[in-house]
């Protein structure tokens, strides 16, 4: 993940199982009534946030959900955090330099048929046609589009969908064109890299 992310955001990041860990009061309540299996990796992915909160100055604090289940970082930061099978990490930087941070993490496997018209549309599939199939473009495109909402929802507290962001690859790199307003620019400008059996994916919005 770091490869992704400038140099001043900080990433703790974790593969492999969940190791069991212990959550703040203020994190108990969402998940007090969840399965065994979504607890686990909410207190995983909170260890990470602790870690790089840790590393950036405001210590090991807690990181609430909102009602959203959008994570709550301490005044004066921001961040992202993202889990998939076997892996999970968090990102975090000072507010006084990035205005959001949104990191994204899948499995290395092409979308299910089903989904690939609901995530892209005709001309975004058209575009990756040609790609390397290894690198399973059409998870990137997804990906992408979620770290984008990672970085939009924070900020305007209204939805995005997948038909509101138009996604194009480039080597390493990706753009993102908003079609729709609230962010105060239209396009955003993202990192991605596969390996591992993974995709990664990050959206930096310096503050102006």
């Amino acid at each position: 993940m770091e490869q992704v992310l400038p140099p001043d955001v900080v990433v703790d990041e974790h593969r492999g199982d969940p190791v069991p860990a212990t959550l703040f009061p203020e994190e108990e309540l969402a998940v007090a009534r969840a399965v065994p299996s979504r607890r686990t990796e909410y207190a995983a992915v909170r260890t990470c946030a602790r870690a790089a909160l840790t590393r950036l100055g405001p210590g090991p604090v807690a990181v609430p959900s909102a009602p959203d289940r959008a994570p709550i970082w301490p005044p004066g930061v921001v961040g992202s955090m993202t889990h998939c099978d076997g892996f999970r990490a968090a990102a975090v930087a000072h507010a006084d330099a990035w205005t959001g941070i949104g990191i994204d993490a899948e499995v290395l496997e092409p979308l299910p048929p089903e989904v690939l018209s609901l995530v892209m549309s005709s001309a975004e599939q058209a575009a990756i046609s040609e790609l390397d199939p290894v690198i399973c473009a059409d998870r990137i495109v997804f990906s992408a589009k979620e770290s984008v909402y990672k970085v939009w929802s924070p900020i305007t507290n209204a939805w995005l969908g997948f038909e509101h962001v138009e996604v194009r690859i480039g080597p390493g790199t990706f753009t993102a064109r908003l079609l729709v307003r609230g962010l105060g620019t239209d396009l955003l400008h993202g990192r991605w890299a596969v390996g591992d059996g993974l995709v990664v994916t990050a959206v930096a919005l310096a503050r102006p």
